[in-house]
């Protein structure tokens, strides 16, 4: 052993400078999107940005699309991925359920940060009104989004159904629960006469896809929705953390390329600083759909009804502090 030392002492501060020299491994990242529209949609709007955070963070960025935003919450609930870009439902869902914690806001190339959602239908369709959709529900197949999509699901749910006292449920023809990009293609093929979608969507397909634009009719259009969430989990490593935001919230600030990149994505114009904070109007909206659906509920008995509204009011009254 010791003649073995002898004839490695040489080596040593040669293996050592070795050591020091070898690049360190970048850290990989998995970044997931929700699926707003089909996979081999969201990579072409998404995988340059994330070649362009790979490049400037020095991390290595691998993408994760999954066929629901249910999904992607899973995954970063088992820390399948670390970073993701949500609606403000799902990105509530992660927070709640996945260590997800919400750090940076998506700005539009117009510089505001809202977006709306909309019920939509053909040009041809004899629905023009929104009175003219719940009048006339039992004729209509209806598109609604995925159950975590805050302007798919949460906000019509409340804004056009809750408030009207109609079950969605049960109130159609019948119901099918897609995304925004499906809504918009079964639309436009008259598979369903009404669907929900959003400003987003509609803006992207005008841009691109004018003639099938003119196609489109909208009948009803929600209030002032906060624009999307990145969302990382908490226990990533903070120098990490500091990578992912400086790049993030830098990102085409002057470039004229990385403004081209944001803006095929979603008309996007750039990020601010957020915090969970922004979930609170998502978590008062949900709360108050609860509530409408308890008052208005006839099987109820008063005791048990007066107890989770009770509940519920408790509730606001925290997320108001």
């Amino acid at each position: 052993m010791k003649h073995r030392t002898r004839l490695l002492a040489p080596l040593l501060p040669l293996l050592a400078c070795m050591a020091l020299a070898a690049p360190a491994q970048a850290q990989d990242i998995s970044f997931g999107i929700i699926a707003t529209d089909s996979a081999s949609t969201q990579r072409e709007r998404w995988e340059p940005f994330f070649r362009d955070m790979e490049k400037k963070t020095g991390l290595k960025i691998t993408s994760f699309y999954a066929p629901d935003y249910a999904g992607v919450i899973e995954a970063m609930r088992f820390n399948k991925v670390q970073v993701a870009w949500y609606g403000n439902k799902a990105a509530m869902e992660a927070v709640d359920r996945a260590n997800g914690e919400v750090f940076a806001q998506v700005m539009f190339a117009d510089g505001t940060f809202g977006y709306h959602s909309l019920l939509i239908t053909h040009k041809d369709s004899p629905y023009k009104t929104l009175d003219d959709v719940l009048k006339n529900s039992k004729n209509i197949n209806f598109g609604i989004g995925d159950p975590n999509s805050t302007s798919g699901f949460l906000v019509p749910t409340y804004y056009v159904f809750a408030q009207n006292n109609v079950d969605h449920r049960t109130a159609f023809k019948t119901v099918r629960n897609a995304s925004h990009g499906a809504n918009i293609q079964a639309t436009l093929a008259k598979q369903v006469d009404v669907a929900a979608n959003n400003t987003e969507e509609l803006i992207k397909l005008q841009s691109a896809k004018p003639e099938l634009y003119s196609q489109l009719r909208t009948i009803w259009q929600s209030p002032l929705i906060p624009s999307d969430p990145f969302v990382w989990r908490k226990d990533l490593d903070p120098a990490v953390k500091a990578k992912l935001k400086n790049f993030v919230l830098g990102y085409a600030k002057t470039d004229e390329a990385e403004k081209a990149i944001l803006k095929n994505i979603y008309n996007y114009g750039g990020f601010r600083e957020s915090s969970n904070d922004q979930l609170i109007p998502i978590r008062q909206l949900e709360l108050f759909r609860d509530r409408t659906k308890i008052a208005s509920d006839d099987k109820l008995n008063t005791d048990e009804r007066g107890k989770q509204l009770a509940e519920i009011d408790r509730k606001l009254a925290a997320l108001k502090k």
